[in-house]
C-alpha cells in the first residue's frame, strides 16, 4: 500500500518507491483499491492498494 497526502496518483507512486527498494525488475502495478482518510470533510490521506508484478528468479 503506498500513502500520500497528495493524490492517489503519488500513493500508487509510492507503492512503487517502496517495493523498488527490495524487488528488482518490477514490471508493472495494478492498483486494486483507492481509498482515503477524511478529516473535517477534506482528504487528508490518499492510499493506494497495489499489486505489483516481478519476475521470480530461480
Amino acid at each position: 500500500m503506498g500513502t500520500s497526502e497528495e493524490s492517489w496518483e503519488e500513493a500508487a507512486r509510492e507503492a512503487l518507491r517502496e517495493a523498488s527498494q527490495t524487488v528488482t525488475d518490477i514490471s508493472g502495478v495494478h492498483v486494486e483499491h483507492w481509498t482515503a482518510d477524511v478529516e473535517d470533510g477534506e482528504i487528508v490521506e490518499y492510499k493506494a492498494t497495489t499489486e505489483i508484478a516481478f519476475p521470480v528468479q530461480h
